[in-house]
């Protein structure tokens, strides 16, 4: 596992209301390098394996439903202490509880619009890195 690494999804709400170069600003401005990043239109099945780990959950299908509705971008991003550092980029997965600044409180719209998805462990990162990105794609 490389803990200078994370992964992350500009997701379908923030692609479509062209919220893309704002959010890319703010990861680049915070000193992230962007090491490996494409557009992708995640099938059904594709988005049902991503987020195999909520399948039961209430909110799976609709989860499913939503990142299937629109392109998005993912990414592989570098950083000392990249998981933990993207994670306070972010802010709270509720952009009602995010901090000021953050990219969910500036951008998301509710908890499942999030604007955008980043890996909670290096384990994670490393795991869904892979699920989209070949090992000769990873700079």
């Amino acid at each position: 596992m490389n803990e200078n690494i994370t992964f992350s999804i500009i997701k379908p709400n923030a692609v479509r209301t062209g919220k893309t170069g704002p959010i890319l600003a703010m990861i680049n401005e915070a000193g992230f390098e962007i090491s490996a990043m494409k557009m992708v239109r995640m099938t059904t099945g594709q988005a049902e394996s991503f987020y195999a780990v909520h399948k039961g959950k209430p909110f799976f299908d609709g989860l499913v439903e939503f990142m299937t509705s629109g392109p998005v971008f993912v990414m592989i991003l570098r950083h000392a202490n990249a998981v933990e550092e993207f994670r306070k980029l972010i802010g709270a997965t509720d952009p009602n509880k995010a901090e000021p600044g953050t990219i969910r409180k500036l951008f998301a719209v509710s908890v499942q619009m999030n604007a955008v998805h980043g890996s909670d462990s290096d384990e994670n990162a490393d795991k869904e890195a892979g699920f989209f990105f070949s090992t000769s794609e990873r700079f």
